[in-house]
């Protein structure tokens, strides 16, 4: 039987129904009985995803054999216990196992104490780290204010006791039930080996492993979230989440080869033995002082290494400065994570040559910076005088462009007969033979060399709480003269009045009078940019300025400006 185009269309969409209401009888009546689920695949999954879940994390009752007994292993009360070198002073607490203090010895906080990693004021809230998350919250509580056993080359210490580096410190609790070891060992550099389990019965249980709290420098908690981040992935292909940007919690898988968190100066950077095993959570935290407002609530990003292997966890952790030298000393190295951004070819030689004139000319960086920065500006005298040169041609003719741009100065930007104006323009040019181009390259060439020594000047640790002279102690931050109850700004001062005095004696290209006025404008722009940048970049771009006035000097009595060309005759606004 042959059927027509609409009989074919009802017939197809019959079968459809059919078909959709055969699927639905069979989804419906013979639905097929669900998979079992593995202990192995129950033990991957991490504490966070189980407790999303609502599942049971996998326990000794669940599995058919007979529960396994585990020694009692508890302490009596909390105790504290130090690791130290020459480099770090680590203080634990035995309630918990976590860390209460983590100290690096050659570097002081803003009351000249050696800095600690740790805040104590917001942990006692948050969380300390080292503590563990386990997927049910009774026993994360559990095991988190347990007090456990400590012992060192296999024999128990107790409170007080100071362990000199090389040193292992092992932690243990277990109510004959559930049971959690850590184990951390110490060497000669800011590099630790932690080991960390937790099994229930014969089973491991998965967890998490935090950091909470925040990190870096506790006098920081206030500032900007600029240079709080976390940095994950693999050696050479490193990833960043600023701090700002974790709104909800989030999970990087495996494989990872580091994991950690950064503030500007310092970082605490995780390389797991196994890669695979390891997965990375971030949490936003928030904490206020009793004496903040809630405006005033500073934020952290809490970190977790995920056991997502059911398996103990073992990993180096680097807590420490993020110093080019000790950063390439560890295996494998981690100086990628100093980013010097787009021109780090050129601001990492910038670095050495800054390093090398402290360490073996004048002592003090911020001398440093002044003799390099005159090096710089020196070197870019070819190009200042290629510059001014074309500046100078284009003085010569401004105003003959000024009379033509006069003609059309009534017609819209978007007006076809813009057009006109710039080919009468570029006319001129051609018949002078100035190229428009030439004023603005050496600039061009030179952003390079000033954006990589910014990023030096920002990023180098070198110059936290380096001094230069008199009010500027700290090359790192903001200057400020404390003056008759006043905070007065000097290096921008300075800076601002000796950029107003070259944008005076740099020759002016633009013939539009608007524009110059613009360009007056800039040194106050560029106040208003320094004023809350580091005192060890204002003291750059001041000696950079005080230098090309000396050179604009010196170009002006050898090229004193031409006379302006005569413009032909009166211009004539254009017909419409």
């Amino acid at each position: 039987m042959k059927l027509d185009q609409e009989q074919r269309v009802m017939l197809a969409f019959a079968l459809s129904i059919l078909i959709m209401f055969l699927l639905y009888r069979s989804s419906v009546f013979k639905a097929p009985p669900p998979e079992p689920k593995s202990a192995a695949t129950a033990q991957s999954a991490s504490p966070s995803a189980l407790k999303q879940s609502g599942s049971a994390a996998p326990s000794a009752s669940a599995v058919p054999a007979a529960p396994v007994t585990l020694p009692v292993t508890q302490g009596t009360a909390p105790e504290e216990i130090v690791v130290e070198g020459a480099l770090y002073r680590v203080t634990f607490s035995t309630q918990g196992a976590v860390v209460k203090s983590w100290t690096v010895t050659k570097y002081h906080d803003a009351n000249d104490h050696p800095l600690d990693f740790v805040n104590a004021p917001a942990c006692e809230s948050l969380g300390y780290p080292m503590s563990l998350e386990l997927p049910n919250p009774a026993l994360t509580s559990q095991v988190n204010k347990a007090i456990y056993v400590a012992e060192a080359n296999h024999e128990q210490v107790h409170g007080g006791a100071v362990l000199s580096a090389p040193a292992t410190l092992s932690f243990t609790y277990s109510d004959g039930r559930v049971q959690v070891k850590k184990q951390f060992s110490f060497g000669a550099d800011y590099v630790a080996r932690i080991v960390v389990s937790a099994s229930e019965g014969a089973n491991n249980l998965p967890f998490e492993l935090t950091w909470r709290g925040g990190f870096g420098d506790v006098a920081q908690v206030g500032a900007s979230d600029t240079y709080r981040q976390a940095v994950f992935g693999a050696i050479g292909d490193l990833s960043t989440v600023a701090q700002g940007k974790v709104k909800e919690p989030r999970t990087v898988p495996a494989p990872l080869q580091l994991a950690g968190v950064e503030d500007k100066f310092f970082a605490a950077i995780a390389l797991p033995a196994s890669p695979e095993q390891v997965s990375f959570r971030l949490e936003r935290q928030e904490w206020a002082p009793p004496d903040w407002t809630e405006k005033e609530k500073p934020k952290f990003l809490a970190e977790s290494l995920v056991d997502v292997q059911g398996k103990p966890l073992d990993f180096r952790l680097f807590v420490g400065p993020k110093s080019l030298d000790v950063l390439k000393a560890v295996n494998p190295p981690l100086d990628s994570i100093v980013d010097f951004g787009w021109f780090s070819i050129i601001a990492k030689p910038l670095f050495i040559a800054m390093r090398y004139i402290h360490d073996h000319w004048v002592h003090n960086y911020g001398w440093a910076i002044v003799i390099l920065t005159l090096i710089i500006t020196l070197a870019m005298l070819p190009l200042r005088f290629k510059g001014l040169r074309s500046a100078q041609e284009m003085q010569k003719v401004a105003p003959i462009i000024k009379g033509i741009q006069d003609k059309y100065k009534n017609y819209k930007f978007n007006d076809p007969r813009k057009a006109k104006m710039n080919e009468e323009v570029m006319k001129v040019y051609s018949e002078h033979g100035i190229n428009p181009l030439a004023s603005c390259l050496p600039m061009v060439l030179q952003l390079p060399f000033l954006y990589g020594f910014y990023r030096v000047l920002d990023l180098a640790i070198e110059l936290r709480h380096a001094p230069w002279m008199g009010w500027v102690t700290d090359l790192s931050a903001p200057d400020r003269l404390h003056l008759l109850g006043f905070s007065i700004p000097v290096l921008v001062i300075l800076m601002t009045v000796a950029s107003f005095i070259l944008q005076r004696m740099t020759p002016m290209t633009a013939a539009d009078p608007s524009q110059q006025r613009m360009m007056m404008l800039m040194p106050l722009m560029f106040a208003f940019m320094f004023f809350r940048l580091p005192s060890g970049m204002v003291l750059y771009w001041f000696t950079s300025s005080v230098a090309q006035i000396v050179q604009q000097l010196f170009l002006n009595r050898r090229m004193p400006p031409p006379a302006p060309l005569p413009v032909p005759r009166k211009p004539v606004e254009a017909k419409r």
